[in-house]
């Protein structure tokens, strides 16, 4: 399923046309057992937090490893997505392989990302040290694994998004501009326009 969501940012914006990429992996919510809540989650956030002109480019697959990193790669090397935020299959039952098809797609790791969102999962439930989230660049994209429950999504990514449009800029990706007021995004002041 693909879905596609335009965002106009704000008339005196600084930032540049960024396409991102949600995946949500997940059984049920691909077969339409039950409504996905993650992708819709993580939408909310960057329709309140991005003021740049936005793309976003929204896939819910099943639990299958090959099916995460083709699509990964899909929104990655044929969309052209600046950002990939997966949710979904990111804990330690057998089913769980979204940080493998993480993994072996991404040219790097960046082990900050899936440091910082334990830490701040583990504020609110003992059980965030069970998550395997971790993130990579892949040319010029940053992807990221996210919790499954919008309510971690949000705790989680309100909070690391403050690192992402700086690492975007440092990957040769578009300038991301954000609203202070839901996420104060942090640039040294030599990285920030006007």
């Amino acid at each position: 399923m693909d879905a596609v969501t335009f965002i106009d940012g704000a008339l005196d914006s600084v930032g540049e046309l960024a396409k991102i990429g949600i995946l949500v992996a997940s059984d049920r919510a691909s077969s339409n057992e039950y409504q996905d809540e993650g992708g819709p989650a993580i939408l909310q956030f960057l329709s309140e937090a991005i003021q740049s002109p936005l793309e976003v480019h929204y896939r819910c697959i099943p639990d299958r490893i090959e099916q995460i990193e083709s699509t990964i790669l899909e929104l990655v090397d044929a969309v052209g997505c600046s950002v990939v935020v997966t949710t979904g299959g990111t804990g330690p039952a057998p089913r769980d392989v979204t940080p493998e098809a993480t993994e072996r797609v991404v040219d790097r790791i960046m082990p900050g990302f899936g440091e910082q969102m334990r830490a701040i999962s583990l504020q609110y439930t003992p059980t965030a040290i069970l998550s395997r989230q971790t993130a990579g660049v892949r040319g010029s994209c940053l992807i990221f694994n996210l919790p499954g429950r919008p309510k971690s999504i949000r705790e989680t990514i309100d909070e690391i998004w403050k690192a992402v449009p700086y690492c975007v800029d440092l990957i040769g990706g578009p300038y991301i501009e954000t609203n202070a007021d839901v996420c104060d995004s942090f640039r040294p002041k030599n990285a920030m326009r006007s």
